[in-house]
């Protein structure tokens, strides 16, 4: 096995005639000293005077009713301060409005509202104490009397859950089931994704203090307006009464998208006991409190062309919901789009189970409905005695089949053989099995990778000082993707000042407001916003950047500030009052009304198996991004490796193990929960193509947070069976599965 390695390159740049900018420069992070020093402050590190430490006490049912707490005991234990139950709270926290509007993605019911439990892990009390220890004690002394419910609809596959189809995400266009029975050569295959947890370092915490009617919120949040307006209706007061500060975020992924229900809890027992209260959740209990990855079910089906072109193309999907919320991804949105094809289906099903809501996680529908497309083309490439790549050249397309609206850019060839050339794909032998290294069986495999590209409404603060310093604002958030070095590098190069000289606030609700961080959308949002702001001190100086400093420091001010809103393209004029409101949400992608746009990638892999303990390995892979305007060089690779990453571990080791007889969670804990560790990582390669896209937003940049992991299952997937003949289509691949197919 190679030694563990990471390479990037900007593939393209100089040939393409792009001159680098400022802010293509791969320059260091903003924030690299704080947070190699641990100077970097987050949310449960605040340090606030008299704090009463939280812990929650979560069902042992999977659903049923609370008949009566004993909290005898638990009050016993010295120090204890309150316990809230739903006894003892009243009609308080209020029921909030739907995602998008202030309010949940996860467990719309109201937190403690009632003896009602739906699922395992759901919070039923709130112990609050002098130390962490004691409330920690005093919570295992609560005893609950149950009234359960048996059996639970544990999985989606449970005879129990409930199937909802959804219509408003349904794609017909032309005859699917004509063309699929002339067509000569056909793929008819299901595919399956477990549930999985983001586990981000950072635990769930939410800090909350009063001063008079004043409540500050310390929690780490990828949206803290959402958290600021859905908390004001929680608590009914006024949103001007909220303040939520998460200037640090250790790992999100989607987990600290949106409003969760313990925020409302901790604002409340501090306002009891009049003083601040601390709650940090367990690591088991984090795989309850938010959102995460849906079981999905995937049935693809294929017909293509002896040529391979595909003329009929069926994608239907099931995803698992809770009793409480139907949510669901619908990624067939864009793997309808992605291939030239006359005749589509696309579906999706939510299956109601007793389990907690899921939510975002890393790419949310794109990874697992890619894994099954993407797996199906390869199934077909075979049937057709097709290379892959060539399979998906023949059925390239610039305009998408679904409405025929033309992609604002299309590089999907351009990556496939970027990585191509990189990875050495001209020397795949084509026979699966016929590869081998000693001991090990070897393959090749890969897929393509897509991810919409959303952008919505923000709002900046730029102020030059007459010393040619900068200062630039938004409440965005600084999820470890970069967001701060953004800031700062859009600012210098639209001020012609050094980056150095750029100072940078986030992550409070006191600032401007910003989009929620996630569907890769903050740089195509926020950098438009932080132009204008600068753009409007330009006009103010009557200069070019170049000469932004000199004719500042010339005209006796002492300096200048400029505020910005920018509407994302697509959004009505009248959608910035929702910025104002929590409701700045991404728009883009298949729902523009003249263009589709997404950012695209091809991801390579070689896999080694062992012939005979089976075991599986990642050795190589290597995958080209054509994502338009790259601010960071540095930061982006840090992005499409983590996704790449990412892309190991759900196909290799991650699953969220149930218990169907109350379906709880086996592995609630980093020691069980596999994740990729160092030895499981070996040479990554991330190659940037270079794309110029102006039509998707004023910076064109598509974003990158998101499309690393698509695609990488697949192309493992794929890699598989060119090393064995066996085709692997239920995440993850693990030894017993290889052994057990034949």
């Amino acid at each position: 096995m190679a030694e563990p390695a990471s390479t990037w390159r900007q593939e393209g740049m100089q040939s393409a005639g792009m001159e680098k900018t400022n802010s293509e420069r791969a320059s260091p992070r903003y924030e690299s000293r704080e947070k190699v020093t641990g100077t970097a402050r987050y949310p449960a590190d605040m340090r606030l005077p008299r704090v009463a430490h939280a812990y929650l006490c979560t069902s042992r049912i999977p659903r049923g009713t609370i008949q009566a707490f004993d909290l005898t005991a638990a009050k016993a234990v010295p120090g204890v301060l309150d316990i809230l139950t739903h006894e003892t709270i009243g009609d308080q926290p209020r029921q909030v409005p739907a995602i998008y509007q202030g309010g949940y993605l996860s467990d719309s019911f109201r937190p403690l509202g009632s003896a009602e439990i739906a699922y395992w892990g759901q919070p039923i009390a709130v112990v609050i104490a002098e130390t962490y220890e004691i409330a920690r004690e005093a919570a295992r002394r609560i005893d609950v009397t149950y009234a359960s419910q048996p059996p639970p609809a544990a999985t989606i596959d449970s005879a129990e859950a409930a199937t909802q189809p959804l219509a408003p995400m349904d794609i017909d266009v032309g005859d699917f089931d004509a063309a699929y029975a002339r067509a000569p050569v056909k793929i008819d295959a299901r595919y399956s994704t477990p549930a999985q947890h983001q586990n981000p370092m950072e635990l769930f915490a939410t800090q909350c203090v009063w001063e008079g009617d004043q409540l500050t919120v310390h929690e780490p949040s990828q949206y803290v307006n959402n958290l600021k307006f859905g908390l004001a209706e929680q608590l009914n007061i006024a949103p001007e009464r909220i303040r939520v500060i998460s200037t640090y975020v250790g790992g999100a992924f989607g987990a600290k998208g949106f409003l969760t229900q313990r925020s409302a809890l901790i604002a409340m027992a501090a306002r009891r006991l009049e003083r601040p209260v601390k709650l940090v959740a367990t690591r088991e209990q984090g795989f309850t409190v938010s959102g995460y990855r849906a079981e999905t079910r995937h049935h693809v089906q294929l017909g293509a062309n002896r040529d391979g072109r595909l003329t009929a193309l069926k994608h239907e999907g099931w995803e698992l919901t809770s009793r409480a919320d139907t949510v669901a991804m619908g990624a067939v949105s864009m793997t309808t789009r992605l291939y030239a094809c006359p005749n589509i289906v696309g579906r999706v099903n939510a299956v109601s189970a007793d389990r907690s809501t899921p939510g975002f996680m890393r790419a949310p529908g794109e990874m697992p409905y890619a894994f099954a497309l993407e797996t199906a083309l390869d199934e077909l490439s075979y049937e057709l005695d097709m290379d892959p790549i060539e399979l998906r050249r023949v059925n390239d397309t610039r305009t998408e089949p679904v409405g025929g609206l033309p992609y604002t850019s299309r590089s999907l060839m351009q990556c496939f053989d970027t990585a191509a050339a990189a990875f050495g794909w001209k020397d795949r032998t084509k026979q699966p099995g016929a590869m081998r290294n000693d001991d090990w069986l070897v393959g090749w495999g890969c897929a393509t990778a897509f991810y919409p590209t959303y952008a919505g409404n923000s709002a900046a603060r730029v102020r030059l000082s007459s010393d040619g310093r900068v200062h630039v604002s938004s409440a965005t958030h600084e999820l470890g993707q970069g967001a701060y070095t953004m800031m700062a590098q859009v600012a210098a190069e639209e001020l012609g000042v050094p980056v150095e000289q750029v100072t940078v606030s986030l992550g409070d609700t006191d600032l401007p407001p910003a989009v929620v961080a996630g569907g890769s959308s903050t740089t195509a949002s926020l950098a438009p916003a932080i132009m204008a702001a600068c753009g409007a001190i330009r006009t103010r100086l009557g200069v070019t950047p170049g000469a932004v400093s000199a004719a500042m420091a010339t005209s006796g001010m002492g300096s200048i500030e400029e505020f910005a809103e920018t509407r994302a393209p697509g959004l009505p004029a009248d959608s910035i009052k929702g910025l104002y409101r929590g409701m700045a949400t991404p728009f883009g992608g298949v729902h523009l009304a003249d263009r589709v746009q997404c950012a695209l990638g091809a991801q390579f892999v070689e896999v080694r198996i062992h012939a005979r303990t089976h075991e599986i390995r990642v050795a190589r892979a290597v995958g080209a991004f054509a994502a338009g305007r790259i601010i960071n060089a540095r930061t982006v690779h840090g992005q499409l490796v983590g996704g790449m990453i990412w892309g190991i571990g759900s196909a290799l080791h991650e699953q969220s193990e149930l218990d169907e007889r109350n379906a709880s969670y086996l592995n609630a804990n980093l020691a069980d929960y596999l994740l990729p560790v160092n030895a499981d990582i070996h040479d990554i390669e991330a190659i940037m193509v270079a794309e110029e896209d102006r039509l998707v937003n004023a910076a064109g940049v598509k974003g990158v947070g998101e499309i690393g992991v698509v695609g990488v299952a697949a192309a493992i997937s794929n890699a598989i069976y060119h090393a064995t003949g066996k085709r692997l289509r239920d995440l993850p691949f693990r030894i017993e599965n290889l052994m057990e197919q034949k």
